[in-house]
C-alpha cells in the first residue's frame, strides 16, 4: 500500500488561486519574503520530508507506542532521529518572529506545513505541534526575560512546549481545579498538583520541555476568576540560559489509549515544582485563551489530515481491487471483474471524502490568512475584522473538520471492505487516531456552545454576519452566472436561512435558556456545512473561468466544477434534518426525569 503523497497540486490551487495567497502575503509587513517561489520551494522540502521521513514511521509508531521507564518516556524507533532533522532543517522557526530567533514567515504557511506533518504522522506531529501553543502564548504574555529564556530555545526547537489543564476531576470546567501555586521569596512559585491528558508531556526527543500550567495563587477567587498562567519547566534554567537541575515534577504514567499510541499522553505530577507567572493574576484563563485557540485550529487540521489519508488510500485501493461486474456493463473485459471503484455506492464513499477533505482545507486556509493579519497587519480596523471572523470561524473549524473528518475516515475504511479492518493497510488506525480530535481541545458539543451561545447570540448575530455578508457579496456578483446558478441560489438561501434560524433560536431561548444548548451541536454542523458551500461555489466559479479562458489542466477543472455539484446535491441536504431538528425544541430532550433513564 503506497505512504502518503502531499497533495501539493491542491495545496496550491488553494492557495495561490482560489483565496490569492500572493496578494495576501504582499499585504502584510514583510510578507514580501513570502513571495510564490520561496512558499513552493518550502512546500516542496516540507513534503519530501513528510513523505520520505515520517510517513514511514507512521505504523511504527502506532505499533511499538511509547515506553515508560520511572517518569521517563522513550518515544518510537526513529521519532527522536525524525525531530533531530526536523529542528537541523529549521521548521520550528519558520513562521515565528526575527527578534525571538525566527525566519519571520507567515503564520499561515505554518498551517500548510502542518497539513502535511499531521496527513504523515499525527502521532509525532503533535510533539511539536503542541510547541507553536507555548511560544504564542509566552509571546503574547510573557515578560522579556520569559521570552529570552524560553521562547528561543521553543523557537529554535531544541526545546518543546506543552499546555497543562485537565485533572482528573475536571476537563470542561476548568473553574473546578485544584493545582496550587504557592509564593516564594525569589518571585517564583512552587506548583503542586496532578495534570491528565498531557500529549508530550514527557519523551526523549529534546532537551528541556516547558510546560505552560493552570494552578490557583493562595488567595485566588474561586471558580475560572481564580485562575493563574504559569510556566514551569522540566529542567530550570539558569540566569545565564543554561540548563540547571531537575524540577519537582515527573510524568506518573502514560495513558493507554485507542490511538495516537505514538504520542506520549501523560500523567504529570507536579510536585512544589518551581514556575513563573505568565500574565496578570488570576487572568490565567483569558492568557491560556491563546494557547487554546492555537490548539483548537490545529485539531481542525487533524480532521483534514485523516480525512486527506483515507482518501488517498482508499481511492487507490478502489482503482486496484477487482470484484464483480458493472450493472451498466464491464469496464474491464479482459479481467476477472471490474474494479471496485466503478460501482456507484463507492464513487458515493470516494466523493464524499474528496468534498469534505478539499472542503476542508479551503475552510482552514481562509482561517490561517485570517490569523496572519491578526499577527502582522498594521490596520487596525482590520485586525479587529479579522479577529472577530476568527473567534467566529474557529469552533466550526474545529469541530465540524473533525467530526466530517472523522466520517471521511470511516468510509476510507468501508471502501476496503473487510481488509480496511486489518491493520497491515493503515485503515483502521486512521480511524483510531482521528477518533480524539472530537475530544480534545473541548469536544463537539463544547465547541458548539461557545459558537451558539457566546459568537452568535450574545453578539446579537454579529459574528455571524461577518461571514455572512461575505457570502452573500459572493452571490450578488454572481447572481447572473448561468453556468453555476445550480449552486449559487442554493447558497443565497441558505446564507439567508442561517440568519433566520438564528433569530429563530434566539427567541425561543428567552423563554427557555436550554433551548440553546438543545440546538447548538446541530447549528454548529449546519454553519459547516452552510461554510464549506461556500468555498465549494468558490471553487467552481474559479474553475469555470479558467475553463472558459483555456487551460491545460482541464481535467483538474472540470473535476472541481463536478465535487461542488455533488456536494450541493448530495451533502448540503443534511441541513434540511439538522433545521427540524434545531426547530423541534428543548422539549424532546428534558421529557424524561433523569431516573427515567435506567434500564
Amino acid at each position: 500500500m503506497s505512504d502518503y503523497k502531499a497533495p501539493l497540486r491542491e495545496i496550491q490551487y488553494v492557495m495561490w488561486e482560489l483565496l490569492g495567497y500572493e496578494q495576501h502575503y504582499q499585504s502584510l509587513p514583510g510578507g514580501d519574503e513570502a513571495s510564490s517561489d520561496v512558499v513552493n520551494a518550502v512546500l516542496e522540502e516540507g513534503a519530501k520530508f513528510c513523505e520520505n521521513v515520517l510517513a514511514p514511521i507512521n505504523a511504527v509508531g502506532d505499533q511499538e507506542g511509547c515506553k515508560w521507564n520511572d517518569g521517563e518516556v522513550k518515544t518510537a524507533t526513529g521519532f527522536k532521529e525524525a525531530y533531530q532533522q526536523y529542528v537541523e532543517a529549521g521548521w520550528p522557526s519558520m513562521c515565528h518572529h526575527v527578534e525571538h530567533g525566527g525566519q519571520g514567515l507567515p503564520q499561515s504557511l505554518g498551517t500548510v506545513l502542518s497539513e502535511m506533518v499531521g496527513s504523515a504522522n499525527w502521532s509525532w506531529g503533535m510533539y511539536p505541534g503542541l510547541s507553536h501553543g507555548a511560544m504564542n502564548t509566552i509571546e503574547a504574555h510573557g515578560t522579556d526575560e520569559q521570552k529570552e529564556h524560553y521562547l528561543t530555545k521553543l523557537v529554535e526547537g531544541s526545546w518543546t512546549g506543552t499546555m497543562c489543564l485537565t485533572e482528573a476531576h475536571c476537563g470542561t470546567d476548568l473553574g473546578m481545579l485544584r493545582t496550587k501555586a504557592e509564593p516564594n521569596a525569589d518571585g517564583s512559585y512552587n506548583i503542586t498538583g496532578t495534570k491528565i491528558f498531557i500529549s508530550a508531556g514527557e519523551h526523549d526527543m529534546a532537551e528541556n520541555i516547558v510546560h505552560i500550567v493552570l494552578a490557583r495563587l493562595p488567595d485566588a477567587p474561586a471558580g475560572t476568576k481564580g485562575i493563574s498562567l504559569f510556566i514551569v519547566p522540566k529542567f530550570n534554567v539558569n540566569a545565564d540560559g543554561s540548563l540547571g537541575e531537575r524540577n519537582n515534577l515527573k510524568c506518573g504514567s502514560l495513558e493507554h489509549k485507542m490511538g495516537i499510541h505514538g504520542n506520549a499522553t501523560c500523567v504529570m505530577n507536579f510536585d512544589g515544582a518551581k514556575g513563573f507567572l505568565i500574565g496578570p493574576p488570576n487572568k490565567g484563563l483569558n492568557c491560556m485563551f491563546t494557547f487554546m485557540n492555537t490548539a483548537r485550529l490545529g485539531t481542525a487540521l487533524q480532521g483534514l489530515a485523516h480525512a486527506e489519508v483515507g482518501f488517498q488510500k482508499s481511492l487507490e485501493y478502489a482503482r486496484d481491487r477487482l470484484q464483480m461486474r458493472s450493472l451498466s456493463g464491464a469496464k474491464n473485459p479482459e479481467g476477472p471483474a471490474d474494479p471496485i471503484i466503478v460501482h456507484p455506492d463507492v464513487r458515493r464513499m470516494l466523493l464524499t471524502q474528496k468534498a469534505l477533505a478539499e472542503g476542508a482545507r479551503m475552510l482552514i486556509y481562509f482561517t490561517a490568512q485570517q490569523v496572519d493579519v491578526v499577527d502582522r497587519s498594521e490596520d487596525e480596523e482590520a485586525r479587529k475584522a479579522a479577529d472577530e471572523l476568527l473567534g467566529f470561524l474557529t469552533p466550526i473549524a474545529k469541530a465540524f473538520i473533525t467530526e466530517t473528518g472523522y466520517e471521511a475516515a470511516n468510509l476510507g475504511l468501508q471502501c476496503f471492505g473487510g481488509h480496511g479492518y486489518i491493520a497491515e493497510w493503515g485503515m483502521e488506525q486512521n480511524v483510531r487516531d482521528c477518533r480524539i480530535a472530537m475530544l480534545y481541545e473541548g469536544t463537539t458539543g463544547i465547541q458548539a456552545l461557545d459558537l451558539l451561545g457566546r459568537k452568535v447570540l450574545m453578539t446579537n448575530g454579529e459574528s455571524l454576519k461577518r461571514f455572512t455578508k461575505i457570502v452573500h457579496k459572493f452571490c450578488q456578483a454572481n447572481e447572473a452566472n448561468e453556468a453555476q446558478a445550480e449552486l449559487i441560489a442554493p447558497l443565497a438561501n441558505i446564507n439567508k436561512e442561517w440568519g433566520e434560524l438564528t433569530m429563530h433560536i434566539g427567541l425561543m431561548a428567552m423563554e427557555n435558556p436550554d433551548e440553546v444548548g438543545a440546538a447548538s451541536v446541530d447549528f454548529l454542523m449546519y454553519s459547516g456545512y452552510a461554510a464549506l458551500a461556500y468555498f465549494w461555489a468558490l471553487a467552481a466559479v474559479d474553475a469555470q473561468a479558467k475553463l472558459d479562458a483555456g487551460t491545460s489542466e482541464k481535467a483538474f477543472y472540470e473535476a472541481k466544477i463536478a465535487t461542488a455539484r455533488f456536494y450541493f446535491q448530495r451533502i448540503l441536504p443534511r441541513t434540511r434534518s439538522l433545521v427540524e431538528s434545531m426547530k423541534s425544541g428543548a422539549g424532546n430532550l428534558m421529557a424524561l426525569d433523569a431516573e427515567h433513564f435506567a434500564f
